[in-house]
């Protein structure tokens, strides 16, 4: 398979992550793709979702490999060929996205909370004070003897919950719930939402590598068209793509446009997810004159946090939605993810505590580990913010991947899709050899471990042969020579800046 031509290869992944994720998907039970006989039997069958797994996860891998290539090919080409190779990237990430346009929210369930609270909103019922439960009217049970097609699909977990979003994504739910009462119109809607996070990573991405002396062409490839963006960004639309794209924009426009503009753009980022506001650090850096002082620093970074907070929450204000998203902020909390290290280790200790008998709460060393784990995020930005060099678009870049890295890496609740936040910012620094291999390495398995997530309720044979299916494709796409050698092909490839 490895002779089909790139892009025909990823377009043949992008087709069967579409095929599968319809066989395991969490779909609305009164959709019309459901009456397709065939469909509804195979979804209703344990061998039929292990069949749509097994889909999901050669389409990916085929993805994957069709990007490592794509990434090689990008990192060796001259310097004067940037231009089209940047065209060729871009290009792909089209072709390998559109057919996932039209897909279900795959390998998690909120793109479909997405479409109730924007309903919610249309209705004048605040989704900050009202759970997706509220959309279901004891009449149409009563005739239909089901929920509303709105909340058929949203996780039970979340059905009586507020949001904790910003008003923007409300604001857009908003508008095309005005249009369209259809669930499944809704839902691409959504996405089309998350790509357009998308199309500003394609315009900011290259424009930060040249900052640096990054190659432009290879940094918008790791961003644009890797597993992880593909699973998580474009199948996945969770809004924290729209929030990345704001964010790197707001940098970008800093430096072009001004601070100001740039903390506006900050503080649109902060009202899709707040920790897009932590952009607002590198933005105020970038704005100052060389070597400013501590007083500068101040109160640039004073002026750059009341424009982000005025757009914040005059956002909030034009649009009628309020400012209920503050005390929503805990609801993330509420569950637990293996992939943060301060929940992990601290229910870890939590256990040890209990053993040795020390007579501590259930959840006190888990809850102080979260807490501190959040402080010291924002005590690093902090640092950045007044110990970084200022004036230097290429500082303001390192700036950002520092504060947001710290943030999801020491963040309470962790999900796959928060990764999003660091190749944008990570890939167009000069990165060591070692460090582009790993994030090389990083982007593959966050793809391929996506369907592993939320999306499989309970079906435990799937998940063991997702799991065993995983193990087999991560060492052939990392780990044989040939792998190895495409990889460091990539991690080693040196691109001349052109002045």
């Amino acid at each position: 398979m490895t002779s089909v031509p790139p892009l025909l290869r990823g377009l043949l992944g992008s087709l069967l992550v579409l095929a599968g994720g319809f066989l395991v998907a969490t779909i609305p039970s009164s959709a019309p793709v459901l009456r397709a006989a065939t469909l509804a039997a195979a979804r209703g069958t344990e061998a039929g979702r292990m069949l749509g797994l097994t889909m999901v996860l050669v389409g990916l891998a085929l993805a994957a490999s069709a990007w490592l290539s794509l990434c090689r090919h990008v990192a060796t080409s001259a310097a004067r060929d940037q231009a089209d190779a940047l065209g060729l990237v871009r290009f792909a990430t089209v072709v390998w996205a559109a057919p996932l346009l039209l897909a279900p929210p795959l390998f998690s369930r909120d793109g479909w909370s997405y479409a109730a609270q924007g309903m919610l909103a249309r209705h004048g019922l605040s989704p900050y004070d009202h759970g997706p439960a509220a959309l279901v009217p004891g009449f149409w049970s009563l005739l239909h003897g089901q929920p509303a097609p709105i909340v058929q699909a949203v996780d039970p977990m979340w059905m009586e919950t507020s949001t904790p979003y910003g008003p923007l994504p409300l604001f857009l739910g908003r508008l095309v719930a005005g249009v369209t009462g259809n669930p499944w119109m809704l839902v691409i809607a959504h996405r089309c939402f998350a790509l357009a996070g998308l199309a500003l990573l394609a315009w900011a991405v290259p424009r930060m590598a040249r900052w640096t002396g990054a190659n432009p062409a290879l940094a918008s490839a790791i961003v644009l068209a890797s597993p992880l963006m593909l699973a998580n960004g474009v199948a996945g639309l969770h809004n924290d793509l729209l929030m990345v794209g704001l964010m790197a924009a707001a940098l970008v426009v800093a430096v072009e446009r001004g601070w100001a503009w740039g903390a506006v753009l900050g503080g649109l980022a902060a009202a899709v997810k707040l920790p897009g506001g932590l952009v607002c650090v590198a933005v105020a850096l970038v704005g100052l004159p060389p070597a400013a002082a501590l007083w500068a620093r101040l109160r640039r970074l004073g002026a750059v946090a009341l424009v982000s907070l005025v757009t914040l929450f005059g956002l909030g204000a034009a649009t009628g939605l309020g400012h209920g998203w503050i005390g929503a902020l805990t609801v993330p909390g509420e569950v637990e993810t293996p992939l943060s290290i301060s929940t992990t280790v601290g229910r870890l200790l939590d256990a040890l505590a209990a053993a040795a008998g020390l007579g501590l709460g259930p959840d006190a060393l888990r809850d102080l580990l979260r807490t501190a784990g959040v402080l010291a995020a924002l005590g690093v930005s902090a640092w950045v913010a007044l110990r970084w060099p200022t004036a230097d678009a290429a500082a303001a870049v390192r700036a950002a991947a520092v504060s947001g890295g710290l943030f999801v890496v020491l963040c309470p609740v962790v999900h796959l899709w928060y990764f999003l936040l660091l190749p944008p910012f990570l890939a167009t620094l000069r990165l060591s050899r070692g460090a582009t291999s790993a994030l090389l390495a990083l982007s593959v398995v966050l793809g391929l471990v996506a369907p592993l997530d939320s999306s499989l309720h309970g079906a435990y044979l799937a998940i063991v042969l997702g799991c065993m299916t995983v193990a087999v494709l991560v060492p052939v796409l990392l780990l044989t020579p040939r792998a190895r050698d495409r990889i460091d092909r990539i991690a080693s490839s040196r691109w001349l800046a052109l002045r």
